[in-house]
């Protein structure tokens, strides 16, 4: 298998300056995808250097913004007319269906256009009234600068374009680096970007490992802003790496989110099956491998067994497979490491006392196809309280814990009991309930009635240690700028102030 360039700098595909390079693996059986170039600083330090020519010296943050956004309208129709081949590349690459990839195609599609369109409708600033006919006073928002991204392997298109689109919007250059495990789709959206238009040296992209790659981009004093997106341990790695030279740093960090269901939501067959059916959803969608993922089942005491014994048993028919297979429902985790951490997590928790419901084990050699990859049969564990480690972690695998409670209040303080903030759901009849409950919870985002859907005009982001900053929205384009307050005096004349 020939390797690819992985590796674009100020306009060129490059290999790796050491030659190393990197095997890229199916989940689904280990089988060798694609080899890539393997970046290390040499790299870094060349792709940041064209990124500091581009925003210094060329066209792109001086591009009018209606060409901007022109440029992004481009891309996004090229993704459409990509759509078959890069969702089909995502489900290869992350391990998830052929159908979640499209999806996430569609997605990726959303926030170019609601980027693009966000921009367009700009005026020249915000005119500050100053109380003085003689002063002109505006508000203006420019480009940070040289941005540097991090993204993850779960959702590595979807969260490349999060960063890439607002920060293309505002004028920015950037250098991203994939994770080194699923870097297939940024590559193809690199090529994209190219392809509309953008300018050489905007946009440059380097595969590797989060060290010596991403450290080195939270470090490096041309860096402007570092925009991560992964776990809480390297999270807190960039943020000091970036401390010294006072960077701009947007965090997204995950979560363990809980999806709070309530006896009346369960008072009628229509609604009972509806919140089981979103309790699964919620938790395996794409295994489990979701910063959102409602990892946490707390369900009202009295519908408890009802509600857990038949989330368990759906669990047990979901169909796993390849991601590409007719029919299949759940693909593969995206790594032996990622396999044995979600084995680890199961045997603590039962150890601890969990009651298993369902799965707890690799699914048995004929009921998976291809029987050699990393797949994990959907787990429920019951019996779950706040001091076992599966309960406290983000495990990003395909387990439910379940808890109970009795009253609104010992629900809140449930779903609150977490070091993270990102997510949370409530389900419940009573719309006054849901939503005081909803108001109560101290997660960037929650749902009633409902789990995972984002819309790309709303902010994401979470409290507490699941980071700092936001994406989407208004707020998401306004972390690739800087404010500035342009003063101007109509009548200027002596101040006086000095007697001399």
């Amino acid at each position: 298998m020939s390797e690819i360039h992985s590796i674009h700098i100020d306009g060129e595909w490059r290999a790796a300056q050491s030659g190393q390079t990197r095997e890229i693996l199916d989940p689904a059986d280990a089988t060798t995808l694609a080899v890539v170039a393997e970046g290390g600083v040499p790299d870094t330090d060349a792709a940041v250097a064209a990124a500091r020519r581009a925003f210094d010296e060329g066209e792109w943050p001086r591009t009018p913004v209606a060409e901007r956004a022109a440029l992004l309208r481009r891309v996004a129709d090229l993704l459409q007319r990509d759509r078959e081949e890069i969702g089909l590349a995502e489900s290869r690459d992350a391990g998830k269906t052929w159908e979640e990839g499209r999806v996430d195609v569609d997605d990726v599609t959303a926030a170019f256009r609601y980027f693009a369109d966000l921009v367009a409708g700009e005026s020249g600033g915000r005119v500050v009234d100053a109380g003085d006919a003689d002063v002109h006073s505006v508000v203006v928002h420019e480009p940070v600068g040289v941005c540097a991204m991090i993204t993850p392997w779960n959702y590595p298109l979807l969260q490349a374009s999060w960063k890439i689109a607002p920060a293309l919007a505002a004028g920015d250059t950037f250098v991203i680096k994939p994770s080194e495990i699923t870097p297939m789709t940024t590559v193809h959206l690199v090529k994209l970007l190219a392809e509309a238009g953008l300018p050489a040296g905007a946009a440059n992209l380097v595969t590797g490992a989060g060290d010596p790659v991403g450290a080195r981009l939270s470090e490096h004093p041309d860096v402007d802003l570092v925009s991560f997106t992964g776990g809480l341990l390297s999270g807190t790695k960039v943020a000091r790496a970036a401390a010294d030279g006072v960077k701009k740093v947007a965090l997204e960090l995950g979560g363990k989110n809980p999806n709070v269901v309530f006896a009346d939501a369960c008072a009628t067959d229509e609604g009972f099956d509806t919140a089981v059916d979103q309790a699964l959803n919620a938790a395996f969608i794409h295994s489990g491998q979701v910063c959102s993922a409602g990892a946490r089942l707390i369900v009202e005491e009295s519908v408890r067994e009802r509600f857990v014994s038949e989330v368990a048993a759906r669990a047990q028919r979901i169909r796993l497979g390849r991601g590409t297979e007719e029919g299949v429902e759940c693909g593969p985790l995206v790594s032996a490491q990622q396999l044995a951490k979600t084995e680890a997590y199961v045997a603590s928790a039962l150890d601890e006392g969990a009651v298993l419901r369902s799965g707890g084990e690799r699914p048995a050699p004929s009921d998976v196809r291809p029987a050699e990859g990393y797949f994990y049969s959907p787990t429920v564990l019951d019996n779950c309280h706040r001091r076992m480690k599966v309960i406290r972690e983000e495990t990003f695998g395909p387990i439910l814990t379940v808890e109970t409670f009795r009253t609104e209040d010992e629900a809140v303080a449930l779903a609150n009991d977490t070091e993270y903030g990102l997510a949370g759901g409530v389900f419940s009849a009573d719309t006054a309930r849901a939503r005081r409950v909803a108001a109560r919870l101290r997660h960037g985002t929650v749902w009633i009635n409902d789990f995972h859907p984002y819309l790309p005009q709303a902010e994401w982001g979470g409290f507490g240690k699941s980071g700092v900053g936001r994406e989407l929205g208004p707020h998401g384009l306004a972390e690739y700028r800087e404010t500035k307050h342009v003063y101007e005096n109509l009548r200027p004349a002596p101040v006086r102030w000095f007697s001399g």
